[in-house]
């Protein structure tokens, strides 16, 4: 840029610089999505493909940006996390989320028709973000952990509410009904109201959807004597990502050898 006497006002911008070693998550929601999910005539609690649609963009964001090296998300958000030592956009907050922002918005209606070939995308969504440092992959962890707990408890009373709701019930009355009821007692609804097992419900709906590089080994042939080779590629897994055994079974998401022990184990996704 030119130097001029009005270069100065460069001076009021906003420094959003996350400095290293902190751990770099960009999470993103749906706004107004219940306005969105009723025009579009999207199922309750639970859109498959809906969920799909989604699931694809985070994986078309994998692709686009490698310092993106996992991302977790159910119903209409998903979260990003940078690899460590990322320089994505010289670590500045404003400038990651609005790319990743723009990109996952774009792709979403890019792809609709993939998804509901037969239903019209009658506007555009629009998406929030927000930038967040950790300061260590424990707490990266246990954030993750919170989201997945949070689909977990959003999952049950969901399909609780919208069943009631499909039974007759005005939706005040299935929230009254609904308020102050524990665990136990919406699964034991489901089943003994609507013949639901919570626990067969699909597992993506449950324990929401993680998506990221996966090493895959392959065995070559090379002068008669097997040989080990590894590539990486993109994966869609519904799993519990709380316990300590995902990460020791995939300790190259967050390059680490060995991965601490994280205060949440032991908390039931079913």
């Amino acid at each position: 840029m030119a130097n001029s006497k009005y270069e100065y006002v460069k001076s009021f911008e906003i420094e959003d610089e996350v400095m290293p070693p902190n751990l770099i998550v960009v999470r993103i929601e749906g706004r107004n999505f219940h306005r969105f999910s009723a025009i579009h005539e999207l199922e309750k609690p639970n859109d498959e493909n809906a969920l799909n649609l989604m699931n694809s963009c985070a994986t078309a964001i994998l692709e686009e940006y490698p310092d993106i090296v996992f991302s977790y998300g159910f119903s209409d958000e998903y979260s990003f996390v940078l690899k460590k030592d990322s320089q994505f956009y010289q670590r500045h907050a404003s400038g990651i989320v609005s790319v990743v922002v723009s990109f996952f918005s774009s792709i979403y209606a890019i792809k609709w028709k993939d998804f509901f070939p037969n239903k019209e995308l009658k506007y555009p969504p629009c998406f929030d973000g927000r930038a967040v440092c950790y300061p260590s992959t424990e707490i990266l962890r246990d954030y993750l952990a919170w989201r997945q707990v949070d689909c977990h408890i959003n999952n049950q009373y969901n399909t609780c509410f919208w069943m009631l709701v499909k039974s007759g019930k005005s939706k005040r009355d299935a929230q009254d009904y609904l308020k102050g009821t524990r665990a136990q007692e919406k699964n034991e609804l489901l089943a003994q109201k609507f013949s639901i097992d919570y626990h067969t419900l699909p597992v993506m709906f449950r324990q929401g959807s993680a998506v990221f590089w996966d090493k895959e080994d392959e065995t070559d042939m090379y002068i008669d004597r097997p040989q080990e080779k590894s590539h990486k590629e993109i994966v869609v897994k519904h799993c519990n990502i709380i316990e300590q055994s995902f990460w020791k079974a995939h300790p190259s998401i967050l390059d680490e050898p060995r991965c601490a022990m994280n205060p949440l184990v032991g908390f039931s996704l079913v």
